[in-house]
Order: structure tokens, then C-alpha cells, then sequence
């Protein structure tokens, strides 16, 4: 066992505390001056997708803005919670600007792999999509990178479907038990039956469930954390002031100083909104649209509302508190957050935060399956295996949310992650040439007064595209 945690330690040593951080930063920097700063270019444009809840003709596909939130849902976890006060606890207020950095700048990766994602997806005759990196790895890069799209794909299912599940169903059952006093196994059961019927409906089950779940997640977190700052609002000032001094070292409050800060903002704002991981293509992908560059645009609105949003919420509720005492390291993670909440509004905001870790459990499950299942396509169309799948990840579910050092068993799920996103990385950057020619057709039909641009695949004669995937794009 030792020799097996050791190979995965190696891994995450050679990924995430390595270079792969910093290559992430950089080629986002790249892709944002390379592509004219394309997520500033169409910021407005990301807003549409929520006017209508049904932007598809056809009843069976899968609508944008259901992608959009299946991907909000899986982005949005205990990392908005935990993730950010660990941080500020380790980084200092400054961790949170440079989050947002990397945030906006993330925004681009995310625009490249996901319109990737939409132009290289396969049609399954039923009105539904598939895609991802495995896809375009395959069909964009050619058949002699297949071991690469497996790799990935074995990857993916390992460290979504089963390790992050686990994880997702361990935070819920460990909250309900401390602030409600439930036992594991009580919230184990129906937490696995209720993942179970969700996983079992598929991509259009998963994408209604969405529908609901992630506007009553998202507008509960942010309508708590609006409430707290007009409370608060005369000391905005001071916390924007604070945040923006540590983070250019005008003031240290922890050790590493400005180093510290971009480390650790960095780290959560890429661990976080996962741009460039190669996760959020694959629902992507699902969407019924009519060019790839318009669901790469919304996809990278879920960047933002991950990041620049409901990040920003936990901030700000941790900063505003007087829980938060600058270099102290006794209380971080979720109880931080909780404190916090409760030094805000009272003690009822505990019951408030286990129901939101509820929503943001839920939303994961529902994501890392669908990857799941997304990338055991890649290797078999055996129908049984979709089957197996779905009871192993409901099981590991189960296992999950009762065993209490749970986590400790997944220790390779952020090594894979780390893997998943070097493949990921590389299979864009070797593509990024193919982006910027659809991305010119995008901007080529806006500028001639195409209000709704419509990718043609004959255009690309070239490309491995599936003409049958752009019949149903509204």
C-alpha cells in the first residue's frame, strides 16, 4: 500500500506541485491575447443563455442553458465552501483577488476546450449528444492518439465517478452529522437512492435535475451573502482595500506574504472553476447549439459564476466576520465558513450551510457521473457496462457518505486530476490552431449581420467533423 500511495504522490508531484499550475495560468494568459481577449469580447453575450429555459427545437436535446448549469453544479462543490476560506487561512485576503485573476483568465481555456468539445461531438441518433477531450482527441488529433483519449478516460472515471463521488457523499454525511446529529448510515441511504434515480434518468434526467437544483443553489448561497454585506456595507471599503493590499504585498497577515497569496489563489481558482482540467467539456458537448464558439461562450459564463460569484460569496462572509483572525490556522475549511455564517446571522445558518452542502452534493454527484459515463463510451458501447457503472458509483456513494476516514482511501483522485488536466493541456494546445479558425467564422457572421452564427461543416472539409451532430442547432 505504501509503494501504491507513493506512485500517486509521485504523480501529483510531477502535476500540481510541479509546473502544471503555472503552465495552466500561462497558456490561459496565451489563449486570451492569442484570441483577441475573447471572453471580454462576448461577456455580454454569456447572459443570454439564461433568458430562455428551452433554446433547442428539438424536445429530446439538450438546451445550453442546461448545460450551462449541469456544468455550474458540478463546478460549484465544497470548494466554494471549504476551498476558499483554506485560502484565505493559508494565503491571506490577497489569495482571494488572485483568484479572481485566475478566474478571468481561466474564462478563455474554458471558451477554447469547450467549443472543442461542441465541434468534435457525436451524434446518438436520439436527439443527444456525446464529446469531450477523448473526442477531440480522437477525431481532432487522428486514431494514432486513441491510447491517449483511453488514458484520459480511465483517468476521468477513477477520479470523478468514483474517488470525487466518494468525497462529495463523505462532506454531506459529515455535515448533517455535526449540525443536525443525524448518523451516517441515515443519510448514506436515501442520499445513494435518490443519486441513484438522478444517475439512472441519464443526460436528460441529470440536466432537468440541474434545472432546479443549481438556481436554488446559486441564488440561495448569494442571496444569503447579499443580505450579510448590507449589514455590513461600511466596512466594503476596508475589505477590498484589504484583499487588493496583500495582494501586491502592501500588507502581509501570513507567511509567504505575496507569494503565499498567488499560490494559494491560484491554486483554488484553477481547483475550483477547473478551466482547462478538461471536466466541463464533456457537457458541453451535450448541447443542442448552432455553432461551437456560442456554447464555448457559455461555458465560460460558468467560469465565472463559479469563481467571480459564489467564491467571492464565501469571501466575503469569512472576511466580513470576526472569526477570521489573520495568520491563525486553528480553525479553516468549512467550519470557518460556518463560524463565520453563524457570527453573521445566527446560529440557524449551520442548518442553512448543511442544506446548501446538501444542493452542492447533489449537483457533484450528478456531474462526476455524467463524466463517468461519458468516458467509459470512449472505451465499450456494451450497454451492461453503463449499468455497472451506475451501481458502482451509487455504491461508492454509500461507501462514502458512512465511512468516516472515507477521504483518506481516495488519495488518488487529485493525482489523476492533475493527469487528466497535463493530457487535457496538451491535446488544446496542439488544437488551439483549429479554434482560432472557427472562432474567426464566429466573428466573420456576426460582422456581416448573422445575429445567430451556424457552424457549417462543410467549411472545414478537413476537420473530422459529424455532419449529422448540426442538423438540430436553433
Amino acid at each position: 500500500m505504501d509503494v501504491v500511495v507513493g506512485f500517486f504522490g509521485l504523480i501529483e508531484d510531477l502535476t500540481w506541485g510541479w509546473a502544471l499550475v503555472p503552465l495552466l495560468v500561462v497558456f490561459g494568459v496565451f489563449i486570451t491575447v492569442m484570441s483577441g481577449f475573447v471572453q471580454f469580447e462576448y461577456f455580454g453575450r454569456m447572459f443570454r443563455v439564461l433568458s430562455s429555459k428551452n433554446q433547442t427545437a428539438d424536445p429530446n436535446a439538450v438546451s445550453a442553458r442546461a448545460a450551462l448549469l449541469v456544468s455550474v453544479g458540478g463546478r460549484v462543490g465544497g470548494g466554494n465552501i471549504a476551498g476558499v476560506a483554506v485560502a484565505i487561512t493559508l494565503g491571506g485576503p490577497g489569495a482571494v483577488f488572485w483568484m479572481w485573476a485566475t478566474a478571468l483568465i481561466g474564462m478563455a481555456t474554458s471558451l477554447v476546450e469547450c467549443s472543442l468539445a461542441q465541434l468534435f461531438k457525436r451524434s446518438q441518433g436520439d436527439g443527444t449528444y456525446r464529446g469531450g477531450p477523448a473526442s477531440y482527441i480522437l477525431h481532432g488529433l487522428g486514431r494514432q492518439y486513441r491510447w491517449l483519449a483511453v488514458l484520459y478516460a480511465v483517468c476521468l472515471i477513477a477520479a470523478f465517478a468514483f474517488g470525487f463521488n466518494a468525497f462529495q457523499g463523505n462532506t454531506f454525511a459529515g455535515a448533517a452529522k455535526d449540525s443536525l446529529g443525524i448518523d451516517r448510515i441515515w443519510t448514506a441511504l436515501p442520499l445513494t437512492v435518490i443519486a441513484g434515480f438522478i444517475v439512472y434518468g441519464g443526460i436528460r434526467r441529470i440536466a432537468k435535475a440541474a434545472d432546479v437544483i443549481v438556481p436554488i443553489m446559486a441564488l440561495g448561497y448569494l442571496g444569503m451573502t447579499i443580505v450579510i454585506i448590507l449589514i455590513n456595507i461600511t466596512e466594503i471599503p476596508g475589505v477590498l482595500w484589504t484583499i487588493l493590499a496583500n495582494a501586491f504585498g502592501l500588507e502581509e497577515v501570513v507567511g509567504g506574504g505575496m507569494g503565499a497569496a498567488i499560490a494559494q489563489g491560484m491554486r483554488r481558482g484553477l481547483f475550483s472553476n477547473e478551466a482547462g482540467l478538461g471536466s466541463a467539456p464533456n457537457v458541453a458537448a451535450t448541447a443542442d447549439v448552432r455553432h461551437p464558439i456560442s456554447q464555448g461562450i457559455t461555458q465560460s459564463f460558468s467560469v465565472f459564476i463559479d469563481t467571480i460569484v459564489i467564491c467571492s460569496c464565501t469571501a466575503f462572509i469569512i472576511l466580513l466576520s470576526d472569526v477570521y483572525v489573520p495568520g491563525a490556522t486553528d480553525i479553516d475549511g468549512v467550519v470557518l465558513t460556518q463560524q463565520s455564517l453563524v457570527s453573521h446571522v445566527g446560529e440557524w445558518a449551520q442548518y442553512f450551510l448543511t442544506f446548501a452542502i446538501l444542493l452542492f452534493t447533489f449537483s457533484s454527484i450528478m456531474y462526476n457521473y455524467y463524466l463517468g459515463e461519458n468516458a467509459l463510451a470512449v472505451m465499450t458501447t456494451n450497454p451492461v457496462s453503463v449499468h455497472v457503472l451506475r451501481i458502482a458509483v451509487m455504491a461508492i456513494v454509500f461507501l462514502g457518505a458512512t465511512a468516516p476516514g472515507a477521504t483518506a482511501v481516495f488519495f488518488f483522485s487529485d493525482p489523476l486530476m492533475g493527469l487528466l488536466a497535463l493530457v487535457n493541456l496538451m491535446a488544446i494546445i496542439m488544437l488551439f490552431p483549429i479554434v482560432l479558425r472557427i472562432l474567426a467564422d464566429f466573428r466573420e457572421q456576426l460582422k456581416h449581420g448573422v445575429a445567430r452564427p451556424v457552424l457549417s461543416p462543410e467549411k472545414f472539409p478537413d476537420l473530422d467533423i459529424d455532419p449529422t451532430a448540426w442538423k438540430h442547432g436553433k
